[in-house]
């Protein structure tokens, strides 16, 4: 039974991988589609954005659709979409249909952002929840490192280089698309639906202890809201969900992490580095992600979500702090900036990296997870689409040192927030989790 457990949750994790290589392949290609299309900073800065533009709305969309059709099937969405955007990147004859072909896209990042570790999170027994949900991160940190490690590989295969970077997207986004038949729907989904005995064979088949004591909570959390008005996230009791998956979301992006993941050979061109040493350290920042994700994985559920997101925001505080001060120095010999780096994307791996898709879809009560996960990724995407679109102007306007003090900063201030007002999740169900919340 855990074999087909852990099976969905492989398959609605691979649009994990596809959210992560997406999100990271842009990098590789900057200095190229720059060259070949004539971009100036502004338009660059929109090319990397129009992806973020398209992963807003999706965000947005997906939720109601998503209660609609169920989570298995707005993936198959996701998973067409993640197609398109590779084939149209690859073969794009102007700049117009590469924009196009990256906001289709961004649409599957948003709606994979949403639905895949949110039916983990609904298919999961509650003592593996954080677990299995991760696998959805480590999915994303896989694939940007074969994002990073792709783009090594094909940078010297020629002045249409850019295009195979793009094109081999394909390949994955049509093995996502078959496997997902595979999967069942979501058994709090079915609940939604009235088909209560769907939802009971398939917590039985994922191998969840007490099937039938667990179905009955579902039934009865969703039974006690039924008569009542209709599922609105913005109302009172839900006050304190939206705020603790909003702020969450937008402290996520200001640790910088996509700022490093779209520019980091910009950003190690910048110190110097040729092109091709630049993309040999992108390799060394996916490859450190990818790690240490597997390492929060491995003690998410035994320490907790808070204590990770604390440990991760003292580290990234000074490790942005020493990226800072290297580029107001101008210090930039031997691996100073690399290992300050290195151990920034540990840190954000080991936190926010392996914590925000987990938080998101726990803290949000079964009538209105679907919505209540949409915010979140829509507020995180909303913020990434701000700083990315503005970084190479910012870098240029402010230096890297005034940049990356600045994200120091919005760390401590992080530190605080988590403190002081963030709850701990692991370790109930998610309708026990929604009980405690209640009085919040």
């Amino acid at each position: 039974m855990k074999k087909y457990l852990y099976f969905a949750t492989f398959v609605s994790a691979l649009g994990g991988f596809l959210f992560g290589f997406d999100t990271a392949v842009i990098s590789g290609t900057t200095r190229f589609i720059t060259a070949y299309f004539h971009l100036t900073n502004l338009s660059l800065g929109f090319t990397v954005s129009i992806a973020l533009i398209g992963t807003i709305m999706g965000s947005l969309l997906v939720g109601k659709p998503c209660d609609i059709y169920g989570r298995n099937r707005m993936l198959t969405v996701t998973a067409v979409l993640y197609f398109i955007c590779g084939v149209g990147c690859g073969l794009a004859p102007n700049w117009f249909v590469l924009l196009f072909s990256r906001f289709l896209g961004g649409l599957a990042v948003g709606g994979a952002s949403v639905v895949a570790p949110m039916y983990i999170a609904e298919i999961a027994p509650a003592e593996s929840r954080g677990r299995l949900v991760a696998v959805s991160q480590l999915n994303i940190v896989l694939g940007i490192l074969a994002a990073f490690f792709s783009n090594y590989l094909l940078v010297g295969t020629g002045p249409d280089n850019w295009r195979w970077m793009f094109g081999v997207q394909a390949v994955p986004a049509a093995i996502f698309f078959i496997l997902l038949f595979f999967i069942p729907p979501s058994p709090r989904w079915l609940v939604k639906q009235r088909r209560v005995g769907e939802a009971g064979e398939v917590l039985r088949r994922v191998g969840t202890p007490d099937a039938a004591g667990q179905l009955a909570e579902i039934v009865d959390s969703l039974r006690e809201q039924t008569g009542r008005e209709k599922p609105r996230l913005f109302q009172r009791r839900y006050r304190f969900h939206v705020m603790a998956a909003v702020m969450l979301a937008v402290f996520n992006q200001l640790t910088g992490i996509n700022v490093i993941m779209y520019y980091a050979p910009m950003i190690f061109e910048k110190t110097g580095l040729s092109t091709n040493a630049a993309m040999q350290q992108a390799v060394v920042i996916g490859l450190t992600n990818f790690i240490f994700t597997i390492i929060a994985m491995s003690v998410i559920d035994r320490l907790g979500r808070k204590t990770l997101l604390l440990v991760g925001s003292v580290g990234m505080s000074v490790a942005l702090a020493l990226v800072g001060r290297a580029f107001v120095t101008q210090n930039f010999g031997g691996a100073g900036i690399l290992v300050y780096l290195v151990g920034y994307i540990a840190f954000f791996a080991f936190s926010q990296g392996a914590v925000i898709w987990v938080f998101l879809s726990e803290i949000f009560p079964n009538r209105v997870r679907a919505r209540g996960q949409a915010l979140g990724s829509f507020t995180h995407w909303i913020m990434n689409a701000i700083i990315s679109f503005a970084f190479p102007t910012v870098l240029a306007t402010l230096g890297g040192g005034n940049t990356f003090f600045f994200y120091s900063l919005m760390m401590v201030v992080q530190f605080f927030f988590v403190w002081k007002v963030l709850p701990e999740t692991k370790g109930v169900s998610l309708e026990e989790l929604e009980r405690r919340l209640a009085n919040k």
